[in-house]
């Protein structure tokens, strides 16, 4: 452990204050807690074997007492950060400078946006936020790093950030919000008629196709079934040559342990599994995050990975559905274009200014990309696209 002006700096996550979780991140959020990354360090799957290195901030007061933290990585590439950097680091590879290592602020492995800089609420919470921004900032250049990426902050993070010298980068997710809908058949009445009965055919062919579907909750998998279940998830990943980096007693723990805050749909054909969605929940969101089959079944990623998710937020009261990143197919099932954004330090003066002229030049049309694919939506009216500067 290293300390700088009481910002210190941890290599590992369990050594961040439980309580501090408790008083600085959002309450019942399913990555923002206490266990969620110390799980994923010790099964390795945020650890050096997958590419990450544990450097997370801490900032104490004269006493000790923790008062803000940022949890962040050591990278050596760019594989599950959701950065979307691969082209600078071969712009830094052909002008002869080195890219790697970085510095990551963000989740490992999972593409959702929340508070990444936290601090307790309060009359110094934006003073603390800069000192821990001047802070990494500074330690980039201290320890050899090409630069520091916060990804996918809180809105309000990413106006303090650029404030503070940060560029910011553009992307676009699906993501199903809540409109007053009831339940499933309140919000298929917001579709024309002829959208209606496709998705009304895409739901009856996993039924004609005898599978049986059943939600279950992270608490209510037992251990042993895991293995069954990793290989599902293991299986996505080989078919597109991925690394599938959470273990079957990585999955195990994190049920366990974040028990209702993990939700798992599953398909069975003749009570043999073939599918499942794997996802995390807090008090208002569903966030997918993993599907795996072990077939082909018309419709069931469809109904596994959308329809089932939508169903179970009508019904648990939740407003927003984020089911990962990519896929413009989303938007046929009611998916609606979101600009996310992402803040990076560039510590090389004129590398800084090369990718922020990029970044300034590829905004607009990150934008028109999410308002053609909003004209798409499948809804009779929609007059609200849902987008940040």
């Amino acid at each position: 452990m290293q300390t700088t002006d009481h910002i210190n700096i941890l290599d590992s996550a369990a050594s961040l204050p439980s309580d501090a979780w408790i008083r600085f991140a959002p309450d019942e959020h399913p990555f923002l807690n206490a266990d969620f990354l110390r799980i994923l360090e010790r099964h390795q799957a945020a650890g050096p074997a997958c590419g990450w290195r544990a450097a997370h901030r801490l900032a104490t007061d004269a006493t000790g007492n923790a008062i803000g933290m940022v949890p962040t990585y050591h990278r050596e590439h760019s594989h599950g950060d959701f950065v979307r950097d691969w082209s600078w680091a071969a712009a830094y590879e052909k002008l002869g400078k080195t890219y790697y290592p970085k510095l990551l602020s963000g989740l490992p492995h999972t593409p959702a946006a929340g508070p990444r800089l936290l601090v307790a609420d309060g009359p110094s919470a934006n003073a603390m936020k800069i000192t821990l921004i001047d802070a990494i900032k500074a330690s980039v250049a201290e320890q050899g790093y090409s630069s520091w990426h916060v990804a996918l902050p809180a809105p309000d993070e990413v106006e303090l950030l650029q404030s503070c010298g940060l560029l910011v980068s553009h992307d676009v997710q699906f993501q199903w919000r809540d409109a007053g809908y009831g339940d499933f058949a309140g919000y298929l009445a917001a579709f024309p008629s002829e959208k209606r009965r496709k998705i009304k055919a895409e739901r009856r062919r996993v039924t004609e196709n005898g599978l049986q579907l059943e939600t279950r909750h992270g608490d209510e998998i037992d251990a042993a079934e895991w293995p069954a279940l990793y290989q599902l998830y293991a299986a996505t990943f080989d078919k597109y040559g991925n690394y599938a980096a959470i273990s079957p007693a990585c999955f195990a723990e994190l049920a366990a342990t974040l028990g209702r805050r993990m939700v798992l749909f599953i398909a069975r054909q003749q009570g043999i599994l073939v599918a499942i969605s794997i996802c995390f929940r807090s008090q208002n969101t569903l966030y997918g995050r993993y599907w795996g089959c072990s077939g082909t079944f018309n419709s069931l990623h469809f109904e596994l990975c959308f329809y089932q998710g939508i169903a179970y937020c009508l019904d648990q009261g939740l407003t927003t559905f984020e089911p990962g990143a990519g896929g413009e197919h989303k938007v046929a099932r009611g998916f609606i274009p979101t600009i996310v954004r992402s803040c990076h330090w560039i510590e090389d003066r004129r590398m800084r200014q090369l990718i922020g002229d990029f970044l300034e030049r590829n905004r607009p049309a990150v934008q028109a990309y999410a308002a053609e694919a909003a004209s798409h939506l499948p809804f009779k009216t929609f007059t609200t696209l849902e987008t940040t500067p």
